[in-house]
């Protein structure tokens, strides 16, 4: 009597069931995978406006191209204020970078070192309630608290007998202004990741440490850091390739004819260019140069911590 062997399974073929097998996981990625196809993909094809000179009646895929191909670049790097946007740029982000990053480290390895519930609890609270403010409600406080006769800070200035500061109204404040509200709205809820990451953390490590006479600075040092090191380095990789983008909105209103020098980003005028103005092709251009610059700052970024720390993205 003969016997049929077993038709061998694909390893392709298994992989493909055991997904299924879990189809209402899938399920879920439908929605979220919907939104990155509608407004991340399909708007892609509309990067070929940088190089055209687009006519609105003719539209994108009519408009003709432009002679030289990479005009609009090179009419935006030939201009006066592009090497000032850029700057303005880098120096905002730079500055966020350097206070914004490391902020929500600290808090977060605050909180994990309260022992009182409720008055964790109640400092997480504090510190996630300004994320929920509207930029425009930020600005507007800003304002309030600057103007320079019935601001906030300059009543204090002027009870020690110093001179009013139209902080709003000055270049020299404008980026000290941003990265401080900017710092201010977003600590408390970028430090959730930490604190999660440092919920993973064994207690083992801190009974094992304190058995050893470790103080709080040295368990932090030793134990709470270490342990959160691969989420500090992925955020870290992250704000990295950011290090171009501005959202347009916060500057834009804080913008003035008095501090445009220091106020005007590339994030703006992309906006004023292409919103304001009309001139698409121009505005993409600028904007398609910010995105391939943060594509390679991002890359830099991944292979440096890579080498250096053994811990990376991909």
């Amino acid at each position: 009597m003969s016997t049929v062997s077993p038709r061998p399974v694909r390893p392709g073929s298994r992989k493909i069931r055991k997904a299924f097998a879990h189809w209402q996981l899938l399920l879920l990625l439908v929605i979220p995978l919907a939104w990155y196809i509608i407004f991340c993909y399909t708007p892609m094809f509309g990067v070929q406006l940088a190089f055209k000179n687009y006519k609105t009646k003719l539209g994108i895929w009519g408009s003709p191209w432009a002679d030289p191909l990479f005009k609009h670049f090179a009419r935006y790097f030939s201009s006066y204020y592009a090497w000032s946007t850029i700057w303005n740029t880098l120096a905002i982000n730079l500055g966020c970078l350097a206070i914004g990053f490391p902020a929500p480290i600290l808090l977060a390895l605050l909180l994990n070192e309260i022992d009182s519930l409720r008055f964790r609890k109640i400092l997480q609270n504090i510190t996630y309630v300004p994320y929920f403010l509207s930029i425009v409600v930020v600005v507007s406080m800003l304002r309030l608290f600057c103007d320079e006769r019935y601001g906030v800070f300059n009543t204090i200035l002027q009870t020690f007998g110093m001179k009013a500061i139209p902080f709003m109204e000055s270049e020299t404040y404008f980026r000290p202004l941003y990265v401080i509200s900017n710092v201010w709205q977003n600590m408390g809820w970028n430090a959730i990741i930490y604190i999660a990451a440092l919920a993973g953390v064994d207690p083992a490590l801190y009974e094992a440490a304190t058995m050893d006479g470790a103080s709080r600075i040295q368990k932090i040092i030793h134990v709470s850091i270490p342990c959160i090191l691969p989420t500090i380095v992925t955020m870290f990789i992250l704000r990295i390739g950011q290090l171009m983008t501005i959202g347009f909105e916060k500057a834009y209103l804080m913008q003035n004819s008095l501090n445009i020098g220091k106020s005007e980003i590339i994030s703006t005028l992309v906006y004023k260019n292409g919103i304001q103005k009309g001139d698409y092709s121009y505005a993409t251009a600028v904007g398609l140069m910010n995105s391939v610059v943060n594509l390679i700052l991002i890359v830099t970024a991944n292979t440096v911590c890579r080498r250096a720390l053994d811990e990376s993205l991909w």
